[in-house]
């Protein structure tokens, strides 16, 4: 029986992150695979939790700095182990590697953590972010995990090159897997609502999360006044779980800017308006929002930083290169039919021609069982990964076997 154990940083909740519905599609491809799997995580599930019960999937909370997992382990013996995020290969990377040395580690990383960091701090400091320091100690963490691990799940094409141009990590070891989704009919498009049935702007995302702030405070000192003072009627409608008492302080009726919170359907609320913006100035990976922007067929005006890695190379002309320029392509979507009819085209193009996940799955699994069938020639063509492993594997072994010694 082939066997796939997740050890999520937390338990997926995909109606509040783009991360949750992206451990659903990896999921879903691994089950129609017919893999057995369980999910393993530190954290507990919550209310927004995806039930995994219902697919099939176990859950198990683990601990950390405990060797209770090693006995956990060698009852699932995995045939995957697959690491959410490079933080969770830190924690037990190691005690897979002695326990079940056969398993094929993968890592996903969801967004390259180092790039979104960089560029957050250079945002900070006023500094452009293509000139963000990326040799920070959070890229040593992160670039060791992939090597490391078998092979490295990359989001964006954007990553991929970074990796492959700026840290000469090899391309056997990486693998581009976007978001995976289900085309958009021609039925589907035709149940949307049209333009003259949708009002009011909108944004959305999980309001802890720091572009996703940082975003909120754009739209409402430079962005959201004037295009308020171009369309008096205009709304502008935030959706997002977990809002801190900053956020909730932006709400404001008289302007226009009204703070909804958390949306159980995302789809739902986006089909209601006629736009989406989205001002993000620091992040990486893929933005789920815009995905849900564009499969609810409400075009959008988004950074270059956010169309990365979204749309195709050669087409042109969807990141706005400054508040002025965002502003203006805001209000003709808003205003004129005809772009706006271009736009949600273009949508639909761009997830059907780049996110078909018929695309992806079945490369993705046939890579993985070539790796398995020449898992240890894999591993000697990689041999740094190994002698990372073996200092990580000393330090982390002997660090975690005293927290553990302490906390009896």
């Amino acid at each position: 029986m082939k066997k796939l154990l997740i050890i999520g940083h937390t338990f997926p909740e995909p109606t509040t992150t783009a991360a949750g519905s992206r451990m659903l599609q990896l999921i879903q491809v691994f089950l129609e695979d017919n893999y057995s799997i369980t999910f393993a995580s530190t954290a507990s599930s919550g209310d927004k939790s995806a039930d995994l019960q219902n697919l099939g999937i176990s859950s198990e909370t683990i601990q950390l700095n405990n060797s209770s997992f090693d006995d956990f382990l060698r009852k699932e013996n995995p045939t995957i182990v697959l690491f959410d995020r490079f933080i969770t290969e830190e924690q037990f990377g190691w005690r897979v590697s002695e326990v079940c040395p056969e398993a094929l580690k993968i890592l996903d990383t969801e967004d390259l953590h180092f790039l979104r960091k960089a560029r957050e701090i250079a945002v900070k400091q006023n500094t452009p972010v293509e000139k963000a320091n990326l040799f920070t100690e959070t890229a040593k963490r992160e670039l060791a995990s992939i090597w490391r691990c078998d092979l490295s799940l990359i989001i964006s094409e954007a990553e991929i090159k970074l990796l492959q141009n700026t840290f000469s990590i090899s391309e056997n070891i990486l693998f581009y897997l976007p978001f995976l989704l289900s085309p958009i009919s021609e039925e589907q498009k035709q149940y949307l609502p049209t333009f003259k049935e949708r009002q009011h702007f909108i944004t959305i995302g999980n309001l802890l999360h720091a572009p996703n702030v940082d975003s909120l405070k754009v739209l409402k000192k430079d962005i959201w006044p004037q295009i308020k003072a171009k369309l008096p009627k205009a709304e502008l409608h935030v959706y997002g779980a977990y809002a801190p008492q900053q956020v909730l302080e932006l709400h404001n009726e008289k302007e226009g800017f009204i703070i909804k919170g958390w949306a159980a359907d995302s789809h739902t609320v986006m089909r209601q308006a006629r736009a989406c913006l989205a001002p993000i100035r620091f992040g990486a990976g893929l933005k789920g929002k815009l995905i849900d922007a564009m499969q609810s067929g409400t075009p959008l005006v988004t950074t270059n930083i956010g169309a990365e890695g979204i749309y195709n190379a050669s087409t042109t002309n969807n990141g706005a290169d400054n508040w002025t320029d965002f502003i203006n392509k805001a209000i003709t979507l808003y205003t004129d039919e005809n772009i706006w009819l271009e736009k949600q085209h273009q949508g639909f193009e761009t997830l059907n021609n780049r996110f078909d996940k018929t695309l992806f799955d079945a490369s993705f699994l046939e890579r993985i069982e070539t790796i398995k069938k020449n898992l240890p020639r894999h591993r000697n063509s990689h041999f740094f990964g190994q002698i990372l492993q073996h200092h990580t594997a000393q330090s982390t072994k002997f660090m975690a076997k005293w927290i553990e010694e302490k906390n009896k």
